[in-house]
């Protein structure tokens, strides 16, 4: 299955997830945002579950804007979460 979440106030413009039926996450791909760190987020995500990936990386914050990348993608694990 697949989702695309448009981040809002973080330097990436697209977060694309894949994932399946038992709620694992196969891929995430980021367009935009610093390069090395979406790189090694995308990676270490790999076979991790939904749920658990939402709660590590929700309420890390950027620079102070409230937000991040990571945040940003909890934001999406949630909305998928709550639909299955």
């Amino acid at each position: 299955m697949h989702k695309t979440y448009l981040p809002q106030g973080v330097c990436s413009r697209q977060i694309d997830i894949e994932y399946n039926s038992d709620g694992i996450i196969t891929e995430v791909r980021f367009t935009g945002g610093c390069n090395g760190n979406t790189q090694g987020i995308e990676r270490l995500l790999k076979g991790m579950e939904l749920r658990t990936a939402a709660a590590t990386l929700r309420g890390i914050d950027c620079k102070g804007k409230g937000t991040s990348c990571p945040d940003q993608l909890a934001r999406a694990l949630e909305e998928i979460t709550d639909t299955l």
